[in-house]
């Protein structure tokens, strides 16, 4: 059984009480002394000879006048008991008016304290919402751009603004490295491999040519096929993890109605019910878009009877959404997370031999996210999976 977590006070709330805590025993022992010193200066005894008070005592200018008739020394006991009561008052209302000033020095005190603890974490305030905003960034490289630039004396909380800001360089300049690498690599690797697929196909139609160069060269065109269909989605990859800057109308329900249209006939029928859901962004990027999805769910399918069903529409909110469910195989919840990785499948990883490139989902996430949408898959009852794309939404008319 885990324990109930105690909450935390803040750091700001931690200051205030140290700053306050701090002020009230210096308070209290500043009241202490000053009852110690002035307990000393009151005496404690009043000498009385006769019917006068020696003039080595203080006065006693509240005190009743001593009764007219009675011995010397009821007169004596009188004086006594009213210097004594004195004392005691003094002293009395020395701690009560003490404490009062005190309680409300401090209560004044530890708001004063308040406000200039937020006003020393403002700037610490500002670190954290620039780490809030990057992590919240719909994709990882997104946001890295941003800079902290804090101004102000070289202290503690400006250092640690300026790391974090190399930080933040440093990790911006990987991101941009590894994309350039990936859209370089894909583009010097498609020569190579268009030359192989020209030569491969004057082998297959070449006269003369035997049955087992035939077989061998057709095996080799489907690997060639396959690589191309990788390059082809590492370059898509990397132009959609960038943010889409030129943007237009489009309605997913047409780009549903085309990609369906533009599919051939199979075991598994594709059944669209749109709706209109405009929204704005690259129409290329959109179609690749629904083309993963929907060929994903035509290849992840049962043998007979298969089928994928595409939806589109706009919520009550404005934002438009395109939804793909398929039959198919059962898909472990846990498992739904990998799926969205690159080069990641369904029970295999990596495999030659799979269908496809292993790019579809990241692509469709990374489209999605840099259209400012994203992407929700959960597993529908009795196989397969349900996966829900929202993007924001656009009218037409403004």
């Amino acid at each position: 059984m885990r324990r109930a977590r105690i909450p935390r006070l803040t750091i700001r709330a931690r200051l205030t009480l140290i700053y306050g805590g701090s002020l009230l025993l210096a308070g209290i022992v500043l009241l202490g002394i000053t009852y110690l010193l002035v307990s000393q200066q009151l005496p404690g005894n009043f000498v009385v000879s006769g019917t006068k008070v020696d003039s080595s005592a203080p006065p006693v200018a509240t005190s009743p006048p001593p009764p007219e008739a009675g011995p010397v020394t009821e007169f004596q006991t009188f004086a006594r008991k009213v210097a004594h009561d004195t004392r005691n008052d003094a002293l009395r209302s020395l701690l009560t008016q003490g404490g009062i000033a005190l309680s409300i020095v401090v209560v004044v005190a530890g708001a004063f304290g308040w406000l200039l603890a937020g006003r020393a974490l403002q700037p610490l305030q500002r670190v954290t919402e620039t780490a809030r905003r990057i992590a919240n960034a719909p994709a990882a490289d997104r946001g890295l751009h941003e800079r902290i630039g804090l101004d102000g004396p070289d202290d503690e909380i400006k250092d640690l603004a300026d790391t974090f800001d190399v930080m933040l360089e440093r990790l911006d300049h990987s991101f941009d490295g590894q994309r350039r690498f990936i859209a370089n690599a894909s583009h010097e690797l498609r020569t190579p491999l268009t030359l192989n697929r020209a030569l491969l196909e004057v082998a297959v139609h070449r006269n003369g040519a035997s049955p087992e160069v035939r077989h061998l060269a057709e095996t080799l065109l489907e690997i060639n096929a396959r690589h191309e269909r990788l390059i082809d989605g590492l370059l898509t990859l990397v132009r959609s993890e960038a943010t889409v800057t030129e943007r237009s109308y489009v309605d997913l329900a047409d780009v549903v109605e085309h990609v369906v249209g533009q599919l051939p006939p199979g075991p598994v029928a594709v059944r669209a019910q749109t709706e209109e859901a405009a929204t704005t962004g690259s129409s290329v990027l959109l179609e690749r878009l629904v083309q993963n999805l929907v060929e994903n769910g035509v290849r992840h399918n049962v043998a007979e009877g298969g089928w994928v069903r595409v939806t589109t529409g706009t919520r009550p909110d404005g934002t438009a959404f395109l939804a793909v469910s398929n039959t198919g195989p059962v898909v472990p919840r846990y498992e739904i997370p990998g799926l969205f990785e690159p080069f990641r499948r369904l029970g295999t990883d990596r495999l030659a031999t799979s269908p496809g490139a292993g790019l579809g989902l990241s692509i469709v996430l990374a489209v999605a996210r840099a259209h400012g949408g994203d992407v929700h898959a959960e597993p529908r009852d009795g196989g397969g999976l349900v996966v829900t794309v929202t993007l924001p939404g656009s009218n037409p008319g403004r």
